[in-house]
């Protein structure tokens, strides 16, 4: 279940708190370029934040026909158990729709 402290946003996080966040939840590093290009391509994303920190993301890329990916979905490992990768994927999936 959704934490009422926990807010929802369509943006894509600024590169850094994207970066830091894959890093918390074990994904690969991506350098500060390649994450600042990457997120301004993206076709959805849905971002978890409690106040000021990104504690979940995910969003969906591809060529806006036919081809569409769910790519990055990360949450937090301190905030993992409370349904927050649910809720990503559910956003995401609804895009889709």
């Amino acid at each position: 279940m959704l934490n009422s402290q926990i807010k929802i946003d369509y943006k894509s996080p600024e590169p850094q708190d994207y970066i830091d966040l894959r890093l918390a939840g074990s994904l690969s590093s991506k350098s500060w370029e390649g994450a600042k290009v990457g997120l301004e391509n993206s076709l959805f994303s849905v971002s978890l934040w409690e106040q000021d920190s990104l504690v979940g993301f995910g969003r969906i890329i591809g060529d806006k026909g036919t081809v569409y990916q769910i790519v990055d979905v990360v949450v937090d490992p301190a905030y993992q158990g409370n349904g927050l990768g649910k809720k990503i994927m559910n956003e995401l999936v609804s895009y889709l729709e």
